[in-house]
């Protein structure tokens, strides 16, 4: 028998707030969380803006000597699940810990740590190489110490699909139980790639924005984007089968009630440029609710600030909603926080289970010069008050991976 799946509990360590009430009145407000790059020198760099987490200290989340075996993905990760629980209210005394699992993805996992580790390697000989390296930088890891942390005995894994690895975790997690395989998963995504090494890779794949300017630097559907601006952080969903959520007297944020999962087979790195990887999993994720595009509130799109994704995506929205695409909200939280790659779908599916709870679209900031390719309503710069009951959230990652969640409002 398949089981209605409710979302209980939200985390979210995001360059505008290390917790989702921070998170979200910075993101309803149009704050932005770009700057200049302290974590290391970027003289030799042509790009120099990041979206860098403020304050965060994971000692604040887990012991120094436990903070030292985790690269900072990790540390990001156990953050978030920690809030999650914490806003989920969960009593592990009365919970089965073989029906909870974890389903948290990262797109890169442990860059920075490969970086040291490879540096000691070629200065001070293979001897000098930690032996906490390889635990510290598989992509499993975040999901694995997660489990740790809170007995999770049950569905264990990780997905990697670039940066649609938080969606594709969360709709994982949401199809196993739905399916019967757990009563409660921790799902998400995280990552931490804003170190040289990231930074150079994806300036010389000519993915991010050479805007010098902070401020303007990411602006999703804008004529003048340029590319995506890095970020970093984690965002962790709790959810459970309805049954489970009611039997606790848990407090139900929202509803998951579709999850489609495509791949466009065209190029590496490149979009589809007719959008249909993107609109097969938009459509998907409404058949499987059963929801008619004219029930569809709003759209929190991928929207990178690539000339091409966000151009092939509109394309993808137009092709599923034709004419009525112009009539549906569609915002790009990455406009606030940039590009958290392998967690920028957790932390936007977060947004979109606040969205529904106030009733409140946030904006796309940024958006000051319409692009005849990009003719959707972006909620320029200012968000809007309206009623929402069905929210898609849509990620897409290097691969053609695709992946989309349909969120409801409980009822």
């Amino acid at each position: 028998m398949e089981r209605r799946v409710v979302v209980t509990g939200l985390g979210v360590v995001s360059p505008v707030g290390n917790s989702v009430e921070e998170f979200w009145k910075n993101i309803r407000a149009g704050v932005k969380g770009f700057g200049m790059i302290t974590k290391f020198d970027t003289a030799a760099f042509g790009v120099k803006v990041a979206a860098e987490l403020k304050d965060f200290k994971a000692q604040d989340y887990m012991d120094r000597k436990t903070a030292k075996k985790m690269d900072e993905f990790t540390q990001y990760a156990v953050a978030a699940a920690k809030q999650a629980v914490e806003d989920a209210k969960i009593d592990f005394e009365a919970v089965d810990p073989y029906r909870m699992g974890v389903v948290l993805g990262s797109g890169i996992g442990g860059l920075g740590t490969i970086e040291e580790e490879e540096q000691k390697l070629l200065s001070k000989g293979p001897s000098r190489v930690s032996p906490t390296l390889i635990p510290r930088i598989i992509t499993n890891m975040a999901a694995g110490n997660v489990a740790i942390e809170f007995n999770c005995k049950g569905v264990c894994t990780n997905v990697v699909t670039a940066c649609a690895s938080g969606t594709h975790s969360i709709g994982e997690a949401f199809r196993a139980i739905k399916h019967g395989y757990g009563d409660i998963m921790l799902a998400g995504g995280t990552e931490a790639s804003i170190v040289p090494l990231g930074l150079a890779g994806f300036t010389n794949l000519t993915a991010l924005s050479t805007n010098p300017d902070p401020d303007k630097a990411s602006r999703p559907f804008d004529k003048d984007r340029d590319g995506f601006v890095m970020g970093e952080g984690a965002g962790v969903l709790v959810l459970e089968s309805l049954e489970h959520a009611q039997k606790r007297g848990a407090a139900i944020l929202a509803e998951i009630v579709g999850y489609g999962a495509t791949c466009d087979a065209f190029h590496q790195t490149s979009p589809d440029p007719s959008g249909d990887g993107a609109a097969r999993a938009m459509k998907l994720a409404m058949e499987e609710a059963g929801v008619r595009n004219d029930q569809i509130s709003y759209i929190n799109a991928h929207g990178t600030s690539t000339p091409y994704n966000d151009k092939f995506e509109t394309q993808a929205i137009k092709s599923v909603f034709g004419e009525q695409a112009k009539s549906i909200p569609v915002s790009s939280t990455k406009s606030m926080i940039g590009h958290l790659l392998g967690a920028a779908g957790a932390v936007e599916a977060a947004a979109c289970v606040k969205t529904i709870q106030d009733q409140f679209i946030h904006p796309t900031m940024n958006y000051d010069t319409p692009d005849e390719d990009c003719d959707l309503d972006y909620v320029p710069n200012v968000g809007r008050s309206v009623p929402v009951e069905y929210v898609l959230s849509n990620s897409l990652g290097f691969g053609g991976h695709n992946a989309t969640l349909l969120f409801k409002k409980f009822e």
